[in-house]
C-alpha cells in the first residue's frame, strides 16, 4: 500500500508544508519562499542525509511541491534543481561532483537548470543536435537550447548532450554540469506571454571548454541515466498541475458555498456542484498515479516508474485544465478578475499539457509501450 495510503511522516510533512504555503499564498515573493522552503529542509527532502538532504524520495519532493501549488505559491525550479539535477547527481555522480553540488541543492544555497529541449528536436533525445568531444582531457561543446527555465538565477545548467559519434547512429546522450559564467555560455531571455516568477531562455554553447569532471556518470550509459532525471520531472510535473488543479477548485468552491443569486448559494445547484465534483475526482484519481510513480522510482523500478510517471504527468495536466476552467466558469465575469487571481491560471494550467512532454507524445508511448502498437515515427 506504500504509495497510497500515505505514511504518518508524510502526513505531518504534508501539513507542515501546507502551512508555510498558507503563510506565503498567491503573491508570494519567489526568493523569500525559497529561502523559508530550504531553511525548513523542504527543497532537498529527497537528497541523501550524508550530503544535507531529507534522506527521503520522490514521494516527499512531490509532496512538498503539490501543498505550495494548493496554496497558490508553487516553486517551479524544485522540478528542476533537487528533481532532476539533484537526483541524476545523487544517483551517477562522482564523489567529488556530489560534494560540491548536493549539499548546496539540499540548503538551496546552489540552484541548477537543466538543459535538453533544442529548437529542432524539441525533448527527442534521438535528434539531439548540441554535441561533445573531446579535446584533451576535457570536453568541448556545441549547440542550442530553448525553453531552459531560471538559468539567470541558476549556478549551473546540467546540460543534456551527445558525443560525436552519436551521429552514426550510436545514441549516447550524455550530461554535463556547465557552470554559469564559463565562456562560450550564452543566454538570451525569451519572450513569454505567460506571467510567471521563472522567466525561459535560448541558450548557445558556442564552444564550451569544460574540465573532464564536468561529465556525469558514464560516458556510455546513455539513455538510464537521462531517464533518471526525466521520471522525477515528469513525476514533479504532476505535482506542479496536481497543486494548481486544488488551488482553483478550492477558490471556486468557496465563491460556490458564499456566492448567493437565488434562494440557495449557487454551490446549492447541481450545475454548479456537479462539475467541481468531477474536478475533485479527476484530481484525486491524478494523485494516486502521481503517488505510484514515486513509489516505483523510489523503489529502484526505473521501467515502471516511466510508465506510470508518464501517466501521471498525462492524468495530472488534464485535470488541472479541467479544474482550472471549471472554477473560472463558477466565478463567471469575477473569474476573469485580478482580485480573484484564477484567470492567469487559464493560460499556466496548459503547461503541464506541453511540457516537459506533450500529451500526444505521451499517448504514442503509452500505445506502444503499454499496449504494444506500432509506433507511428
Amino acid at each position: 500500500m506504500t504509495g497510497v495510503i500515505e505514511s504518518r511522516e508524510n502526513k505531518d510533512l504534508r501539513a507542515a508544508v501546507a502551512a508555510l504555503g498558507a503563510r506565503h499564498g498567491r503573491g508570494f515573493d519567489r526568493a523569500a519562499l525559497w529561502s523559508e522552503a530550504a531553511k525548513l529542509g523542504y527543497l532537498g527532502v529527497n537528497l541523501p542525509e550524508q550530503y544535507g538532504g531529507g534522506g527521503g524520495g520522490m514521494a516527499e519532493l512531490s509532496i512538498v511541491l503539490e501543498e505550495l501549488g494548493s496554496a497558490g505559491c508553487p516553486l517551479l525550479m524544485m522540478v528542476v534543481s533537487p528533481a532532476i539535477c539533484g537526483t541524476v547527481i545523487a544517483r551517477f555522480g562522482t564523489d567529488a561532483q556530489k560534494r560540491k553540488w548536493l549539499p548546496g541543492l539540499a540548503d538551496g544555497s546552489l540552484t541548477m537548470a537543466f538543459g535538453i529541449t533544442e529548437p529542432d528536436a524539441g525533448s527527442n533525445s534521438h535528434r539531439i543536435t548540441t554535441t561533445a568531444r573531446r579535446d584533451g582531457d576535457g570536453w568541448v561543446l556545441t549547440g542550442r537550447k530553448v525553453f531552459i527555465s531560471g538559468v539567470d538565477i541558476a549556478d549551473a545548467t546540467l546540460i543534456v548532450g551527445r558525443t560525436e559519434d552519436a551521429r552514426t547512429g550510436s545514441l549516447k546522450p550524455c550530461l554535463f554540469i556547465v557552470p554559469r559564467d564559463t565562456p562560450g555560455f550564452q543566454r538570451s531571455r525569451i519572450d513569454m506571454e505567460l506571467q510567471a516568477a521563472e522567466k525561459q531562455f535560448e541558450l548557445v554553447l558556442d564552444d564550451v571548454r569544460l574540465p573532464a569532471e564536468s561529465l556525469v556518470g558514464d560516458e556510455d550509459a546513455g539513455l538510464l541515466q537521462l531517464f533518471a532525471g526525466l521520471n522525477p520531472e515528469r513525476i514533479m510535473t504532476a505535482a506542479f498541475a496536481i497543486g494548481m488543479g486544488r488551488y482553483a477548485l478550492a477558490r471556486a468552491v468557496d465563491y460556490a458555498t458564499t456566492r448567493q443569486v437565488w434562494k440557495l448559494p449557487i454551490g446549492g445547484h447541481q450545475a454548479i456542484a456537479h462539475p467541481l465534483a468531477q474536478a475533485h475526482i479527476e484530481l484525486e484519481l491524478a494523485r494516486l498515479m502521481m503517488q505510484k510513480a514515486a513509489a516505483l522510482y523510489d523503489a529502484g523500478d526505473d521501467a515502471g516508474a516511466g510508465e506510470a510517471a508518464n501517466m501521471a504527468k498525462y492524468a495530472a495536466a488534464e485535470a488541472c485544465v479541467r479544474a482550472v476552467d471549471q472554477a473560472v466558469h463558477t466565478l463567471g465575469g469575477n473569474g476573469l478578475t485580478r482580485e480573484y487571481g484564477l484567470a492567469s491560471l487559464i493560460t499556466a494550467a496548459r503547461v503541464a499539457r506541453i511540457a516537459p512532454v506533450s500529451r500526444e507524445m505521451i499517448l504514442n508511448y503509452v500505445s506502444h509501450q503499454s499496449l504494444g502498437l506500432p509506433k507511428s515515427y
